[in-house]
Order: structure tokens, then C-alpha cells, then sequence
């Protein structure tokens, strides 16, 4: 009888994998097909962010129903677990030349997500959308808000290496407190390659869990009262487009020259925000409709199918799920304690909650804001002015980026 069995299963190799591997590694893949279903729910519901979750659910869903013992493409005498989507573990030329002829993924994952291309390419998409007229009419507000919500992206770092993380694992860890999913896929590649995976799902798990999250934060520490201040005292100066090309020249030139190792993503922002200023409109198009949403939908896509239930099994994945909180939390406390700041320094002319736009998640973290102070005043309409805060966080975040990937290397412990 269970002979016939075993000759009826091999019919269908993924369910014969069940029956040759470790129990545990069973259990989760079922949790982690289980947990696919649920981000594509969720997502199709809009509680979590679609355009990452969808596409996030479809491939862990599928890349840990798919798998099955295959023949190794560099050695087809050798048969271990694997799939069809891609291999993250190739780095020798040879076998990535092999890897790319297998697994229909890699190319994908070859060209664009293992030298950091994706995540400029969904820079470019941002920078096209970005309106930069109240950084540019109040820079000193902008930073300084900015500068409080790098909280935890600077206090995640010793937390991390206190619960046994490398200085260079602990240094990409931190960087998801800066609520920008591009980044934390740039700085894990060049710092914690190894943890790109983990790093990158639990990134963007938190990143879209930020929309519904941050709202209770703001109203266990802001009063409605004040969460209602129109900042109507404060209009937003006219800043014209020559003047943002300018800024957008000199500033992404400077920022490059000071910082070289984020020149990629200072480049692409300012590309996009160039591209949106100069009427180029074909450019705009294909920018915004085309390389920003098919770049996404790949990013999301490959991600899942990234997290199989090996990399999901690493002990350190619990870690990472913990800290990934904790420095989205920090952020955002460390936004609303400089938004209180400038509340107090302006006597109550500027709202707190431009603090939480802070958080440098283009331009989530300015709707929250927004969304919250409309609810306790209909009349206050934060979002232009919330979306100084939140284009200078990403440049914070860029240059923290830049000082750990520099710096953190040459440390010591």
C-alpha cells in the first residue's frame, strides 16, 4: 500500500517533496502559501498596500507550492530542493550563465535587484511625482523634522548589534526605519547581502502596515484638538520650475559629491524630479505609467518568490520582524517629538502631525498626517505642506544610508 502511494505521488512531485522533507520545513511552507493568500486578500481589500502586496502574496504563495527535487544546473547529476522562479545563492558567473537558462526569475533578479538597479528605477518613478515647492520655501522646518524621524534609523543600529547582529547586519536592520523600501534594498545589498531577502519582505510588510499604524500613534500622542491646527498662517510660497531644476542640478551634484555611495539613488530621485519640471511629458509617461508600476509589480513579485521556506526558517527572521517594528516605531516617535518641538517654538502655529511626514515613505507618511488632521478638522489641509518633511526625509535617510555603508566596515566591535 505504501508503495502504490509513493508511485501515485510521484506523479506529482510537489506533493511527493512533502514526504522526503524535514516536517518543520513542511509546516511552513503550508503557513507560508497560507500567508501568501492573506497579503493578496488583504491587499485586493486595500488594508495593506496592493500595488507591493498583491504580486508579494502571489509569488510566496506559489514559489513554496512549487517546489520539488530538481537537478542542479551546474551538476544535473546532483537533484536537491529547489524551484523554477530563481536562484538568490548564484554568484559565480558560470553558474548565474546556467541559473539564467533554468530559473525564468533570474534574469530579473540578476540585472536588476543584485546590483540595486531596481531600487533606482523606483526612485526615478518617485522623483516624477514628487512636488518639491514647500522644501524648497521652508528647508529649515523640513530638516529638521526629517532629522527627528531618523530616530530609528539611528537607534535601531545599537539594539540590533546588542540581540547578536553584525555592525553591517545591524546597519542595514536600521535602515527600515527610515520607512523607504528602495533604500533598505540598496543598503542590505551593498552592507548584509545575505539578508537581503528577510531585510527587503520585512521592509515592505511594515511599510505597507504603516498606513493603518501610524494614525494610533498620532492619536495616543496628539490631542484632536491640536491635530486639528489648519496651519492657514502658513502659506506655501510659489516656487517656480526653473528654481527646482536648479535646486534639483546643484543639489543632487552636491549631495553625490558628499555622499558617492547613494550617488545612484540621489541621481534617480533628481532624474524624476527633473523629468516632472521640464514639462518632458513623453519622458513623464513612460516614467510614471511604465518604469515606476512595472518596476514595483517586479519588485513585489520577486520578493515573494524570494521567501521560501528556508530563508523563512532562518532563526533570525524573528529578530528581524522585531526590529523592523521597532525602528518604524522609534521613527515615528522621533517624528512627533520634533513636530511638538516646532509646535511649541512656532507658539501653535504649526501642526505636530508634519512630524510623522517625517518618515520618509514617498508620500504615505504626509497622507497620514493629512488624513488625521482632516478627521479632527475638515479645514486642514496638511498634505502640501506635509510633503516638505517627507522629501527631506528621504534625503536624511539617504545620508545615513551613506554613512553606515561607508563607515560601518571599517568598524570594529
Amino acid at each position: 500500500m505504501e508503495t502504490l502511494l509513493m508511485d501515485f505521488l510521484s506523479i506529482f512531485p510537489g506533493l511527493q517533496l512533502f514526504t522526503q522533507i524535514d516536517a518543520t520545513i513542511g509546516i511552513t511552507r503550508v503557513f507560508l502559501i497560507l500567508l501568501g493568500f492573506l497579503l493578496c486578500y488583504l491587499g485586493y481589500k486595500e488594508i495593506l498596500e496592493p500595488l507591493i502586496m498583491i504580486p508579494m502574496g502571489i509569488g510566496m504563495a506559489m514559489v513554496n507550492a512549487g517546489m520539488f527535487m530538481m537537478p542542479d544546473p551546474s551538476n544535473p547529476e546532483v537533484h536537491k530542493v529547489g524551484t523554477m522562479f530563481l536562484n538568490s545563492m548564484l554568484t559565480d558567473p558560470k553558474a548565474i550563465i546556467d541559473g539564467v537558462q533554468v530559473y525564468f526569475l533570474q534574469p530579473v533578479y540578476t540585472f536588476m535587484f543584485s546590483n540595486g538597479l531596481i531600487a533606482c528605477l523606483v526612485f526615478i518613478g518617485i522623483g516624477v511625482m514628487t512636488e518639491l515647492d514647500f522644501f524648497i520655501a521652508n528647508p529649515k522646518l523640513s530638516l529638521l523634522l526629517a532629522i527627528c524621524a531618523e530616530l530609528g534609523t539611528i537607534l535601531t543600529f545599537p539594539i540590533a548589534t546588542a540581540m547578536g547582529f553584525t555592525a553591517n547586519e545591524a546597519a542595514s536592520i536600521a535602515i527600515i526605519g527610515g520607512a523607504d523600501g528602495p533604500m533598505v534594498l540598496f543598503a542590505s545589498l551593498q552592507l548584509a547581502p545575505h539578508l537581503f531577502v528577510p531585510i527587503g519582505i520585512v521592509a515592505y510588510i511594515y511599510l505597507s502596515i504603516v498606513y493603518a499604524g501610524y494614525p494610533y500613534l498620532i492619536k495616543l500622542t496628539v490631542p484632536k484638538k491640536i491635530r486639528g491646527i489648519a496651519m492657514s498662517e502658513f502659506e506655501i510660497k510659489e516656487v517656480s520650475s526653473t528654481e527646482k531644476i536648479a535646486f534639483s542640478l546643484v543639489g543632487g551634484t552636491v549631495l553625490c559629491l558628499l555622499f558617492p555611495v547613494a550617488s545612484p539613488l540621489f541621481c534617480s530621485f533628481f532624474l524624476g524630479v527633473i523629468i516632472r519640471e521640464a514639462k518632458m511629458a513623453r519622458f513623464k509617461r513612460v516614467t510614471e505609467d511604465v518604469i515606476l508600476y512595472g518596476a514595483t509589480m517586479f519588485l513585489g513579485f520577486t520578493l515573494g518568490c524570494l521567501l521560501s521556506a528556508d530563508v523563512f526558517a532562518d532563526p533570525k527572521m524573528f529578530k528581524l520582524i522585531v526590529l523592523g517594528f521597532i525602528a518604524l516605531f522609534i521613527s515615528g516617535i522621533g517624528g512627533l517629538i520634533g513636530g511638538w518641538i516646532a509646535y511649541w517654538v512656532s507658539r501653535g502655529k504649526i501642526n505636530p502631525l508634519m512630524g510623522v511626514a517625517g518618515v520618509s515613505c514617498v508620500p504615505t507618511t504626509a497622507k497620514v498626517a493629512h488624513k488625521c488632521a482632516q478627521e479632527a478638522n475638515p479645514a486642514a489641509f496638511l498634505i502640501l505642506h506635509a510633503m516638505g518633511p517627507n522629501i527631506a526625509g528621504v534625503i536624511t535617510t539617504a545620508i545615513i544610508m551613506a554613512v553606515y555603508v561607508t563607515m560601518v566596515p571599517k568598524w570594529t566591535f
